[in-house]
């Protein structure tokens, strides 16, 4: 395959290490901080993870290890969906545990965790690695969304560990990979193995963070992607005076990444799927959110603008969060006679006798097209799949509609005119920004240093982000220390906790005491392009969301 210039130079790119980790591979020493605690749910969780709950935190400071030096066998995991600087994760173990012993071994999973429980692997070269340092996606070994859940999976992971005379498997990924390294963590203990798990936090959504974990790797390089693609619409617009353009972003459980791109780029309109559900928004109160800055605008001759929409926006509307319900429940119980009714306005009469009233005048209510997605295939679980519901084209429907009655009221005079926009996938496999090279690298090493020492039930820790990456401190992170029990699918279950964006943390407010100047006026920001080459300011910048939590200015 032939490659860009771009891809040659970064290729050369040395990323940055913290400085406990940086120096002679003899002199990284484990420090062990106090017993820790599980965010919620702590009696329950201390029942079922017996042998793992309550691990203290690890930091890696100056000292002796000559675990360091061991040879050693791991396995690792792509889990879930892609996010940038997955394969500088698997080069920073794999620079680890070379350096530790030139005859270690890594092996790659090959198509995410269902490659553990197969046992198909490939076993990961200098060669190899060189061909995707500093390289997006995660094409190295594939990714995959399989959960090991049942005991046949469970028994068969550790089957194919022992074959392969494994020492430790990493899996790299978010809340429900991880949640899955812990149980299997706790799995390999309960068997007699001692053979350890070890996780990275990857997600672009960042909903994988804690005071110890501050950010999940990608959610910098895809934030930065998606307000470059925004800023060009905003430039865009205010050079012809026309369009509003409605972009949804990614982002189903919470709107860390719409919050950030607004940061980054100052929009008229940015919808936080948070607040929404706190303040109990309808739908049209939503709606008229972004007709009162549409209406505002206008009164200027401003007939162009730009609205941010979280992905999962729909899901924390209160009526249409109860609508949701309603169908998963109703599809459910009868999914073999509504799997028979092809025509949208027949599947309507067969739901109006099955769902609330207001839930049915609410879907009749809707475009007929965007109804229909409501009620296209579930997901595997029976759930309607948000992340295919066109947000975006049904809020342009509702503020034409309602901008229609005010021009008749004489209440509105402007011109509107739109575009819909989805950035998803265009993020996720970008060329990791140098923050996420560094960022992932460090993770990637820390794994290491965390197996060479014997742990498990370990999330690899890098914090001190703000700071230059030779401030940054180095550790691990009992994976215990995250999770509460939720309930999902019929039951009680142990899971990772998500991270939703906080009405009192500082991203919000900086937002919140801007946006209303952001509604009226037209204060776009363009950030343009990642940059890899110039000064740090420039090229090494963490997201705004990173600063402000951590009390910084922007």
């Amino acid at each position: 395959m032939d490659i860009s210039a771009l891809q040659k130079a970064r290729y050369q790119y040395k990323p940055k290490l913290p400085a406990s980790l940086a120096g002679s591979i003899s002199d990284i020493a484990i420090e062990t901080g106090a017993a820790t605690e599980s965010a919620a749910d702590q009696d329950k969780l201390k029942d079922i993870f017996k042998l793992s709950y309550g691990k203290p935190l690890v930091t890696f400071t100056g000292g002796k290890n000559a675990n360091l030096s061991r040879e050693l066998k791991v396995g690792v995991i792509l889990s879930g969906g892609q996010a940038p600087g997955g394969h500088n994760v698997i080069a920073g173990l794999y620079d680890g545990l070379k350096n530790g012993n030139p005859n270690s071994t890594l092996y790659g999973f090959l198509g995410g965790p269902s490659g553990l429980i197969d046992n198909k692997t490939k076993i990961l070269t200098g060669d190899i690695i060189d061909a995707y340092r500093n390289t997006g996606g995660f094409d190295i070994i594939g990714s995959g969304r399989t959960k090991i859940e049942t005991p046949q999976q469970f028994a068969a992971s550790l089957e194919t560990a022992k074959k392969l005379g494994l020492n430790a498997v990493v899996v790299i990924g978010g809340d429900d990979s991880n949640t899955n390294a812990a149980l299997l963590a706790e799995y390999f203990l309960k068997e007699g193995s001692d053979i350890q798990v070890i996780g990275c936090p990857k997600t672009i959504d960042g909903d994988l963070k804690n005071q110890y974990i501050e950010a999940s790797f990608g959610f910098d390089t895809a934030c930065k992607t998606y307000s470059e693609l925004i800023g060009n619409l905003m430039r865009d617009a205010n050079s012809a005076k026309k369009y509003w353009h409605f972009i949804k972003l990614m982002g189903r459980a919470a709107s860390h990444i719409t919050l950030e791109c607004a940061l980054q780029t100052q929009p008229n309109v940015c919808l936080v799927s948070e607040e929404i559900e706190t303040r109990q928004y309808s739908l049209d109160r939503v709606v008229d959110i972004i007709c009162d800055s549409i209406i505002k605008r206008a009164d200027k001759g401003d007939n162009f603008g730009i609205v941010l929409i979280p992905e999962g926006l729909v899901e924390f509307i209160p009526e249409i969060k109860h609508l949701i319900g309603e169908l998963n429940d109703a599809i459910a119980r009868y999914e073999e006679s509504f799997s028979k009714i092809t025509s949208f306005i027949d599947q309507l009469y067969w739901l109006s006798s099955r769902i609330s009233e207001a839930s049915y005048r609410l879907l009749d209510s809707l475009p007929p097209d965007i109804g229909m997605e409501f009620l296209m295939d579930r997901d595997p679980h029976g759930n309607v799949q948000v992340s295919r519901i066109e947000t975006e084209k049904l809020l342009i429907g509702m503020v034409e509609k309602k901008l229609h009655a005010l021009k008749k009221a004489n209440a509105y005079k402007g011109k509107f005119s739109s575009f819909a926009h989805f950035f998803g996938y265009e993020g996720r496999c970008a060329f990791p920004s140098n923050f996420d090279s560094d960022y992932c690298y460090s993770l990637g090493y820390s794994a290491f240093v965390l197996i060479a020492s014997g742990l498990t039930g370990y999330l690899s820790s890098v914090r001190n982000l703000t700071a230059p990456a030779r401030e940054w401190i180095a550790g691990g992170v009992p994976l215990t220390m995250l999770m509460n029990i939720e309930h999902r699918h019929g039951a009680q279950k142990p899971v990772i906790k998500k991270a939703l964006v906080e009405m009192d943390g500082g991203p919000f407010k900086a937002f919140t005491s801007m946006r209303d100047t952001w509604a009226a006026q037209t204060c776009f920001r363009v950030p343009g392009a990642i940059q890899y080459f110039g000064p740090p300011e420039v090229c090494d910048e963490p997201t705004f969301t990173l600063k402000l939590e951590q009390g910084k200015e922007i």
